[in-house]
């Protein structure tokens, strides 16, 4: 049985397979009732469970969406890039990993304790008392990161019907890559091709959400919603510049129109000027 995990950075969920099926999702803002909740999905795992009739001790693996310490040495050499601009950035962000995302495997082992004493397994924390061991090793299941873009790929590529298929994942970001590209066979998936940080057709969509008003990482929809009742006026100048296509797909972003690198914004006042203020 394997138990994934999402959290940390927006809508944080849990999802349970067992034996290649999904038996059990959740998102964690349906229990707290927080829009988009980011913060440990410690009542979807324990929803999950339930559904499943299980224990945490009957989990054989648990899987992390992403690879933490990337992602984190992403952030610092950002900073180092642009430094001394971002400080402020800065002195807000690294708390945040040094007191949670950077001691990820004990937030992990702690939330699966307190799923285990909920649910009353009292088997498990016995068998591991007579052997002379904490209660946490009950539900030491092995902890597994994965790359972000892998997450996104397997989460189409191994629902799907075909046992072959190309793979092309855009978002925002993840450790590094933005969008990658690949193919699925069987139950392997390799990602072959890599568009890197911060080159990105999601903080790009991100920016232009910010510019019109809504939240980061929350309105995107509203926007996508909004776009078939416009008119394409922006498209040449966002071309122009913007973000550089290139023949084969590939894409690189003008950055003196951004300001995410380092900033509290997405956007600056280039791209304000360049799209009416």
């Amino acid at each position: 049985m394997i138990l994934g995990l999402s959290a940390f950075y927006h809508d944080s969920a849990a999802c349970l397979v067992a034996d290649g099926e999904i038996v059990a999702a959740a998102q964690e803002e349906r229990f707290t009732r927080k829009k988009h909740d980011p913060g440990f999905p410690q009542h979807a795992i324990d929803y999950c469970l339930r559904e499943a009739g299980a224990t945490a001790a009957d989990i054989d693996y648990v899987v992390f969406y992403e690879k933490p310490f990337r992602k984190f040495e992403r952030l610092l050499e950002t900073y180092l890039a642009f430094a001394p601009s971002g400080l402020q950035s800065f002195s807000m962000a690294i708390p945040v990993w040094l007191k949670e995302k950077i001691r990820l495997p004990k937030v992990i082992r702690d939330g699966l304790r307190s799923s285990a004493l909920r649910s009353s397994d009292r088997s498990a924390v016995r068998a591991t008392r007579e052997k002379g061991s904490s209660d946490r090793s009950a539900v030491r299941a092995p902890l597994v990161f994965v790359d972000h873009h892998e997450s996104h790929a397997a989460s189409a590529f191994f629902p799907s019907p075909y046992d072959e298929a190309a793979i092309l994942t855009l978002d925002g970001v993840g450790e590094w890559s933005t969008t990658t590209l690949g193919v699925g066979r069987g139950n392997r998936i390799e990602l072959t091709r890599e568009i890197r940080f911060p080159h990105s057709l999601g903080l790009l969509y991100s920016a232009f959400t910010y510019y019109c008003g809504f939240k980061v990482n929350s309105g995107e929809y509203k926007l996508m919603g909004l776009a078939p009742y416009g008119r394409p006026v922006y498209k040449d100048a966002i071309l122009k510049h913007l973000i550089d296509l290139k023949p084969d797909g590939s894409f690189w972003l003008d950055m003196r129109y951004f300001n995410y690198c380092q900033g509290l914004t997405m956007t600056n006042r280039r791209f304000e000027e360049q799209f009416g203020g």
